[in-house]
């Protein structure tokens, strides 16, 4: 296949969230396992800034990785946030929109970007307003998703067990914070988790076990969301269960084998994923009875058709050790395509390879813009 001929994949990473470094690791291995034969990459970095750059530029800046192999494109500016709102010559439009080879084109975009202003649905709008295709899941269930209280309000709706929580937003905390602290005692009882509603991989995370420390969890938490979460920490399992979208709009989706975590932490935190490499065993598939694993992946289901997900995402599971019970922890519609990300990993234990993951994503993604190309964006009565 002719270079002019192949699919070219504008791989999207960075981004101004606390997961910047993740979506460096994992962008490094999605651009290494997609299939040369067919696709053209064409890196483009996020800053923690919000600057768009194309080629390697974003992970040169980033001191913590300097091990993350380089990407290799001539480097520059491709979208600066300040430009928003701010009149800009029409020359300098055209340049980043035409096919010329300081501004290439491209035909899909790969977002690999996680948390906030990235998963949760505000890049996902962006790109639908420039008409681009994209891979993974719409604004709708991008936002849904990353919200983890919104989230749980439907699973319940959907008759999926969720572990009693409270939420706690920052304006209603500096005005009566000692009103909550009563709440979590009577409400919940300790131990508790303190969560951001919208991070993800275990960030601003914090396992509360008496009252005196409640206050500085939800403080940290605070650091990283105007909401909070504070969840009744149960006796787990814990368990992930990868859910990919059929090609056939009529078949199911595709529900990987059930995987199990083992943290040596305290909990499945930020370290114990990414920093201690003995923070956790991954087992595949995990070690719990087969009736167990066909709730999970019942459950898995349910969410992802429930919360609307398009593409890919993984369900994030609790085994109750005292009741044998299913309760669900969150969904990650952008999951972690690290070396040693579940995603990735289940589908491969489930019969799908990395490349052939990823192709059939792009695939999903080009053939969902086709059926949207296709609806009338305008009424004459």
């Amino acid at each position: 296949m002719k270079q002019s001929d192949k699919i070219r994949v504008a791989v999207l990473y960075g981004g101004r969230s606390a997961e910047h470094e993740v979506s460096l690791r994992s962008a490094a291995n999605v651009i290494q396992y997609l299939d040369q034969s067919r696709f053209e990459v064409i890196p483009i970095g996020i800053d923690k800034q919000g600057n768009w750059f194309l080629g390697k530029d974003v992970f040169s800046k980033s001191l913590e990785h300097n091990n993350v192999s380089q990407l290799h494109s001539n480097t520059h500016t491709w979208f600066a946030p300040e430009w928003i709102g701010n009149p800009t010559e029409r020359q300098h439009i055209n340049e980043l929109i035409a096919q010329q080879s300081t501004g290439p084109r491209f035909d899909v975009v790969f977002p690999i970007v996680h948390g906030t202003l990235c998963e949760d649905g505000s890049l996902q709008g962006l790109l639908e307003v420039a008409g681009l295709p994209y891979v993974g899941c719409g604004v709708l269930a991008s936002a849904i998703g990353m919200d983890k209280d919104v989230s749980k309000r439907l699973a319940m709706n959907a008759g999926v067990n969720v572990a009693s929580y409270m939420v706690i937003k920052l304006e209603q905390w500096l005005q009566g914070h000692e009103y909550f602290s009563r709440q979590v005692a009577e409400r919940l009882s300790y131990p508790v988790f303190v969560k951001p509603a919208n991070t993800g991989s275990s960030i601003g995370i914090t396992k509360v076990k008496t009252p005196d420390h409640l206050q500085m969890a939800i403080m940290d938490a605070f650091k990283f969301d105007t909401k909070v979460l504070v969840e009744k920490a149960l006796n787990v399992i814990e368990l992930e269960v990868a859910v990919l979208e059929s090609l056939e709009s009529t078949t199911d989706p595709i529900v990987s084998v059930v995987g199990e975590i083992r943290p040596t932490h305290e909990f499945y935190s930020y370290d114990a994923k990414y920093v201690d490499e003995n923070g956790a065993e991954l087992l595949i598939p995990a070690s719990v009875a087969d009736a167990v694993k066909e709730q999970a992946r019942l459950a898995a289901k349910t969410l992802f058709l429930t919360l609307e997900c398009e593409g890919m995402a993984r369900v994030d599971l609790f085994l109750d050790k005292d009741n044998q019970q299913i309760y669900f922890n969150e969904i990650n519609t952008i999951p972690g395509f690290t070396q040693i990300s579940m995603y990735p990993k289940l589908m491969a234990a489930s019969g799908v390879s990395y490349p052939e993951l990823l192709t059939h994503l792009i695939q999903l993604a080009m053939k969902r813009h086709q059926n949207k190309s296709q609806l009338i964006r305008s009424y004459a009565g």
